[in-house]
């Protein structure tokens, strides 16, 4: 029996191990394109092993490197200020929603659902953006976000719905507010939820350039997405003119680059997520089915 369970055991770590290393040659293979020159890239292919290293993509990239490194910090900053504060908007809201003692939660529930099945459009959007000067400023790229998902919404709701009534009603007796038993009693007890969707936040964050393109207008202000967006642009329309005037100029890195922008912006992605990871299961679950 004993034997028979670590055969089981030995089986089960294999898979795992396999299924691990297929996940990570995606990444692999994007990192070493992402060092190869481009001319063997246009000659012999995508390859885990370089025929010949070249990092031109990335001196590109980081060339006059001042807008580059500016661009992260401000991808950073709106990612970091923008998870925290539609992380405790959501939760503020999921609690209210799941308050007993509040009138027409229900209705409440049903309004915050309606923008789950049916959207505004672009138009309304952008007047909206415009009528509250969120235009060429770190607000434009900051508050559009805030404005939480319904799922994200619903998904805490459930959680803290399961969650005994006698907490809120103990605190009450003791004379706590219900901004106080949310902050203080709710959100721990319901961290793996808001680890969830702070996860969520975080990657629509990081990776947006839409509110860049709609709102701002000032290079000083593009994230890092968008900027790499625009770099890898110029680069495509460089080498689309070169190759109709025939010139014999240096070959612009269009496959490299795609790969080295790739591994620039998912980079702080990757570590993030180790960091969640153990609340993300939980929270789905217990979020999606409690309530």
């Amino acid at each position: 029996m004993h034997k028979k369970f670590s055969r089981a055991n030995l089986l089960i770590g294999g898979l795992i191990l396999l299924f691990t290393l297929i996940c990570l040659f995606p990444m692999v293979l994007t990192l070493m394109v992402s060092i190869t020159d481009e001319n063997v890239i246009m000659r012999y292919g995508y390859s885990f092993i370089p025929r010949k290293i070249s990092f031109y993509a990335y001196k590109l990239i980081f060339k006059g490197g001042s807008s580059v490194l500016r661009a992260y910090m401000i991808s950073i900053f709106i990612t970091v200020v923008g998870t925290l504060a539609a992380v405790g908007i959501t939760g503020l809201a999921a609690y209210t929603l799941a308050n007993k003692n509040v009138k027409y939660r229900n209705a409440l529930g049903m309004y915050f659902f309606i923008p789950m099945v049916f959207g505004s459009g672009i138009v309304p959007w952008y007047l909206i953006c415009n009528m509250l000067h969120l235009r060429n400023n770190l607000f434009a790229l900051l508050v559009p976000g805030l404005l939480f998902s319904s799922f994200n919404l619903f998904l805490v709701r459930n959680f803290m719905s399961s969650l005994p009534d006698s907490l809120r009603k103990s605190a009450t007796i003791d004379g706590a507010n219900d901004f106080v038993i949310a902050l203080k009693i709710y959100f721990p007890l319901t961290l793996p939820a808001l680890a969830t969707v702070g996860l969520f936040y975080g990657l629509g964050y990081w990776n947006d350039w839409w509110n860049a393109i709609m709102l701002v207008d000032t290079q000083k202000l593009y994230p890092i997405q968008y900027l790499l967006l625009q770099l890898k642009s110029q680069i495509g329309m460089l080498r689309e003119l070169q190759y109709l005037s025939g010139s014999s100029a240096i070959t612009p890195p269009t496959e490299s680059l795609k790969m080295a922008t790739a591994i620039i912006t998912v980079g702080p992605i990757i570590l993030l997520y180790p960091a969640l990871q153990k609340y993300y299961v939980k929270g789905l679950v217990v979020g999606s089915v409690k309530g």
